[in-house]
């Protein structure tokens, strides 16, 4: 029996679409020059100031990380169908996962989200959805890349900006301006879509950060590498890339359903965790490198 997890939460289904063309993934260069290869680079992670603190946001710690690639955009349905076509191994999307408060909905997978009457043939542009952390490092190595670390993704997140809650500043809406994807109304009984999406954007929504990366926050949380922790040092540190082994792997960045009075965590700071085998259809991925892949 194939059982998928959906965005249901609260005994209430929150499936919706979107419609609009591909925008075919970038790649950008996160280090403190715009071309070239330049020198690793020491920002603040982290907060003294957590929301959620037993997400361990805390403590406010300085690392430093070397140069690295990372992609504009989420990984689309589109791309990631190209990968399907060329036999990557795919190695959850099709069974059964394990997600803590959603409700399995059978028949439910990346090519039909909300179910099997559901499709994703008119949102190509759109995060590819109900992907696992073991579907995105299979991803990855395909397209010659892997998944940033926790480090490099908060990093990224931050667009250059320090101590800000969120990429663009400490507004949640500067000017009156939504910067990314996020439940309006009352969670979770009405969204009213405010922003102009009330299910997941194309990839290219909403203005980009410092560093030129869309929707980095809001849409879909976006995995990285890093194996799930609570404890964090408060020495420097360099290239971290969290404990060596544990149960969860580390989430980042918050999705569409996303509400301050229940999931404040569209903050750059901000954490949560899946079962490597877990999928759900507000959680996807996005791409880094040592160096710009080649291409045939």
């Amino acid at each position: 029996m194939d059982l998928r997890f959906c965005c249901c939460c609260c005994c209430c289904c929150c499936c919706f679409l979107s419609f609009l063309f591909l925008l075919v993934p970038g790649i950008k260069l996160m280090t403190a020059c715009l071309q070239g290869r330049c020198l690793c680079r020491a920002f603040t992670m982290g907060t003294d100031d957590p929301q959620i603190k037993q997400d361990g946001e805390a403590p406010a710690r300085r690392v430093t990380i070397d140069a690295f690639y990372m992609d504009a955009y989420e990984v689309s349905n589109a791309e990631f169908e190209k990968s399907t076509i060329n036999n990557t191994p795919v190695l959850d999307c099709f069974e059964v996962a394990a997600a803590p408060w959603w409700l399995p909905v059978k028949g439910a997978n990346w090519r039909h989200p909300e179910g099997p009457d559901s499709t994703i043939q008119h949102r190509p542009d759109h995060p590819v959805l109900h992907v696992s952390w073991n579907d995105a490092v299979a991803y990855c190595t395909w397209a010659g890349k892997r998944l940033p670390t926790e480090a490099e993704w908060e990093y990224s997140c931050r667009g250059g900006l320090q101590n800000r809650l969120f990429p663009w500043g400490n507004k949640l809406k500067p000017k009156g301006q939504h910067y990314a994807n996020l439940w309006q109304g009352e969670f979770p009984v009405t969204n009213t879509g405010e922003d102009g999406f009330q299910g997941t954007a194309p990839v290219d929504a909403f203005p980009p950060n410092g560093y030129g990366l869309h929707n980095i926050v809001g849409n879909v949380w976006e995995w990285t590498s890093d194996w799930w922790t609570i404890y964090h040092s408060v020495d420097e540190t360099l290239n971290p890339k969290g404990p060596p082994s544990g149960k969860d792997r580390v989430k980042k960045g918050g999705s569409y359903m996303c509400h301050k009075s229940y999931c404040y965590r569209y903050r750059c700071a901000a954490r949560s965790q899946n079962t490597p085998d877990s999928s759900a259809s507000n959680l996807g991925f996005r791409c880094a490198a040592n160096r710009l892949p080649t291409t045939d």
